[in-house]
Formats: C-alpha cells, structure tokens, sequence
C-alpha cells in the first residue's frame, strides 16, 4: 500500500531542510537531500528546502539557472527555494571561502517566509550549518544537522591549496553548528571521534547511514558494453562520480599508463577533470565520460569489470563517498585505493564487496584489477555480496526510518519542554 494511503505521520509540521546541493543534482549529498524532503512531504508535512543554484559536480551553474538571483520551486511536494550564490571554477582555500561566504550571506539575508517547527541541515556546508543553527534559535525551534563530510578536516587532508589554513576557520564554523544541534546525525561512525572532540556530548550522536538512492542495473550488460564501445575482452575499470583533489584520481591516469591492455574509465566532472584530461594525454586505454544519465547510472556501472574508489593517502575521517551505495548495487568488484582505517576502507571491508589496496598507488591497483581478471569466479562473489548488503543495510526504507526517528525524537523533546 502507497505511504500516503495509510499514515500521515507529519501532518500539519512545517519543516525546513537547509542544503546547498540538491535535485536536480544527482550526485554527492543532492540526491539525499532531495529523497528525505521528498519522503516528509509524502508523510503529511510541509516541507521547505533553502539550496543554492545547481552546480555540483562540475562546479558550474547549470544553464538554466544563470543569471537567477533567487527562485522558488515545486519539486514533488516540496517548496524549493533557490539562493544565488559563488560557485568557483576551479578550488583552492580562498575561492572555497568565498563560495562559503556567498552562501551564508544571501541565506541570512533571505530566509524562507516562514516558521518551521525543526530545522535540518546537511555538513559539510559550513554556510549550510550556520544557516540552519540560526534560522532555529531565531524562531525558537529544534535543529538537527547531518554530518556527510567534516569540511575541517577535508582542509587539512584533502591537499587543497592552503587548506591548512582553511582548517581552522572550517572547524570553528562546524563547532558552531554541531553544537548548537539537539541531535547530531552522522553517515558513518568513524566521524564520531571528531564531533566528540568539538564538545558534542556523546549521547546527542545518532547513525543515519546513508541509503542506496538509485535503483538496481537492468540492461543487458553485453548492450550496454557495445553501446559504450568496450570490448568484452578488454576488461574496463571505472570510477563514477566527482574529479576533486580528495579522491586523488591521479593513480588510476598512472595506472592506464602502466597497463595498456586494461581500460581505465573516469565517468563524471569535477574541478580536477582538466588537471586530469592533461595528465592523460596520449593514453589512449584511458577515457572520459560525462556523468550518465540517471536512468541508465547504474546500467555503466555494472558493464564495467571493476568498479574503483580512490582518496588521497591522507583522508582518513572526513568522508565516506556516496557512490558506494550506487557501487553496491551494481553487483560488480570494488577495488578501494584508500587509507586502511578510514570510515571508506571500513565500508569495504564489511561490505564484502571489494578488496583494499594502498593508497595512490597505481601498482597495487593494477595487481588487485589483475587478480579480480584472472579470478572471474572470485569476482563475481565479491560483487555479489553488494547488492546483499544494500538489502541488508541500506534500503531506502531503512535509510528514511532513521531519519524518522531522529525527527520524531527532537519533535517530541521540544513539546516536552514547552509543556514544562
């Protein structure tokens, strides 16, 4: 039976969720923020989002959204209200400030008309933060924030030009917003050490993993190969999803250059692809494709052999990517070139889907894809226990639940202490 057909859990609730990604983004945190808004909607509430112009991944503002200076939108139940903002081309600390900055203004100075009965904001926004914290102290409301990334971190790990000094400020804008949050939602809990060591007492943290936001492969694979031009006896390599400093793409470019029999496909955008395109030249067992298309993501994902994630060696705590969840579903190998202990590596690892290497090595990539090639049995096991995991532990369903229950509690908090 459809959710709206036998319950309306939010029923008169008027809730605003502040994100500066969101549909019709399909990538990062956007897809998240658009499904849960979307999701409360359907539950009987009024539900506001405050976002910016679309421009993630390529860090460019989408054609149609040139030149708008604010909007106000339908999107499947849900009041979108879009703010102009900076979108810098290319990253360094100083453009990743002022992209912070323009955000944070134009979202305090133009807030949503309205009054919320909670507030929800999505990290690594520091301005996403901020704005939430202060739009829920002003009108005397609950505020929850979910942390996706820890932009003071992602500072000091991610080797963006002058981050170390960026590292700093970041930390003091998510200590402003973690504490100020009734609840602090974290996606994974190799955060929670950090948010801990910014003050946040410990009982106020709860998991809201992320969820599989996209549906599972259904072309035949042999087509789908044809129609991208792969041959079947070429086994291809992909990575989806953002080209940024953190992900530290460089060895798989590194790796197409050792390895001339083996395919490396980069599918998606983001302020390194130039960077990239330039490190590549010449190679020509090494690809670029723009981000497919949503009702065919996870159909690329799967004619591929093996599906890659890769970080810098030094991002440990400040991220778990969301392809993981779209990498899962597909059913096909992992092979993760990141830091042994970090929130990714952990993911992998009890997911039973991939296979660990070390980090910006390009050497131990082609030796883990070599193994998976010459042990197609073993392959497809490991990719198999992807989809097993999603239905385990990150369905949609169960996914929204959590947020459910996090929402109900600090609901329910703030009508206890108001009848006091």
């Amino acid at each position: 039976m459809p959710e709206t057909e036998h319950r309306k859990p939010l029923e008169g609730r008027r809730l605003l969720v502040v994100s500066t990604n969101y549909a019709p983004e399909l990538t990062g945190i956007g897809p998240y923020a658009a499904q849960l808004a979307e999701h409360w909607a359907r539950s009987g509430a009024d539900t506001h989002v405050l976002t910016g112009m679309p421009h993630y991944p390529s860090w460019r503002t989408e054609a149609a959204y040139r030149g708008v200076w604010r909007a106000e939108e339908q999107r499947a139940g849900v009041t979108v209200h879009r703010r102009r903002h900076y979108v810098p081309p290319r990253q360094s600390a100083l453009r990743r400030a002022v992209f912070e900055a323009s955000v944070l203004a134009h979202g305090i100075a133009a807030p949503p008309p309205l009054r919320p009965d909670a507030v929800i904001s999505q990290l690594p926004s520091l301005a996403g933060g901020v704005i939430g914290a202060r739009l829920a102290r002003r009108h005397g409301v609950p505020y929850i924030t979910v942390v996706q990334d820890l932009m003071g971190a992602a500072a000091a790990q991610s080797g963006i030009r002058g981050g170390g000094r960026a590292a700093a400020l970041a930390s003091r804008a998510e200590r402003y917003a973690l504490g100020a949050a009734a609840v602090v939602g974290v996606i994974h809990e190799s955060f929670v050490p950090r948010i801990t060591a910014y003050g946040v007492d410990p009982d106020r943290i709860r998991l809201v993993p992320n969820w599989c936001h996209v549906q599972a492969p259904s072309a035949d694979r042999a087509a789908t190969r044809a129609r991208l031009g792969w041959r079947e006896d070429t086994p291809v390599v992909l990575h989806s999803g953002n080209m940024g400093l953190k992900q530290g793409l460089e060895v798989l470019v590194d790796a197409a250059r050792l390895a001339p029999e083996i395919r490396i496909v980069l599918m998606g955008d983001g302020n390194q692809r130039d960077a990239l395109l330039a490190r590549a030249s010449g190679l020509p067992n090494l690809d670029f494709l723009p981000p497919a298309a949503a009702d065919e993501f996870t159909d690329v994902l799967a004619a591929a052999d093996v599906l890659a994630v890769t970080q810098r060696a030094s991002v440990l705590d400040m991220s778990v990517p969301s392809k993981l969840t779209s990498y899962f579903v597909s059913g096909r190998p992992v092979i993760a070139s990141v830091a042994d202990g970090g929130g990714t590596a952990q993911e992998v690892q009890r997911s039973g889907a991939g296979l660990l290497v070390a980090p910006e090595d390009p050497a131990a990539v082609l030796a883990a894809v070599r193994k998976l090639i010459e042990e197609p049995a073993a392959a497809a096991e490991l990719g198999a226990h992807g989809p097993r995991y999603v239905v385990r532990h990150l369905s949609r369903e169960a996914g929204l639940a959590r947020f459910d229950a996090l929402l109900t509690e600090v609901l329910q908090d703030a009508e206890g202490r108001n009848r006091r």
